[in-house]
């Protein structure tokens, strides 16, 4: 990826994970949980979604250490109550799947927008970067390591018996620390099902 694709990428990552976070609320909010309407993160206001780790530094310091090959952002994650959901096995699986869903649409959206485009329009290249951007964070946090999103559907599916509630306390204690790994090391996993998602997006 060109640096100037890279900072373009960057400034659409974190609007993206900005809906993302957005997304959960608004679906915490509509199943019965009103923390997020609450705490003043119902809203598509940047600066009450801004972490200024994952949101700026990180993103910033991977495009200057990779020239624009990798990079990844997240928003500050939605505070919600998942006792106040009316349904509380499914309820967090759909607040869970609602950031990801988010981003799925954004990526559908601008690859319609795309298909529509006159041919070798200057603005395709990044049109395909904002379908790409939101393929990315779909399918990376799908990934059942906590705190993704995917753990929360894996956590719903785990048997409710003595191997189901190891395997869950075994990922809350180190989820992180597998995140990092996964990041770091493992992220080639993924990175076929992203291409392959985003070729079938910008084809359709």
């Amino acid at each position: 990826m060109l640096l100037e694709q890279a900072i373009f990428f960057f400034l659409i990552i974190v609007p993206s994970a900005i809906i993302h976070e957005y997304a959960h609320g608004w679906a915490a909010d509509l199943l019965g949980d009103p923390t997020a309407k609450y705490a003043g993160r119902l809203t598509l206001n940047p600066r009450a979604h801004i972490d200024l780790w994952g949101t700026i530094l990180m993103p910033l310091i991977l495009i200057i250490t990779t020239g624009g090959r990798f990079l990844f952002a997240y928003a500050k994650p939605v505070p919600y109550n998942p006792y106040n959901l009316k349904d509380q096995k499914w309820g967090p699986v759909w607040v869970a799947v609602a950031g990801p869903l988010a981003n799925f649409l954004l990526a559908f959206a601008f690859a319609i927008v795309l298909k529509f485009l006159p041919a070798g329009l200057a603005l395709a290249p990044f049109l395909a970067i904002i379908v790409y951007a939101n393929v990315l964070l779909m399918i990376f946090n799908l990934v059942p390591i906590p705190p993704l999103d995917g753990s929360k559907v894996l956590f719903a599916v785990l048997p409710d018996n003595q191997t189901g509630i190891k395997i869950k306390q075994f990922l809350d204690q180190y989820g992180y620390i597998m995140l990092l790994i996964f990041v770091f090391f493992l992220f080639d996993l993924i990175s076929p099902l992203i291409s392959w998602l985003y070729g079938l997006l910008i084809t359709l």
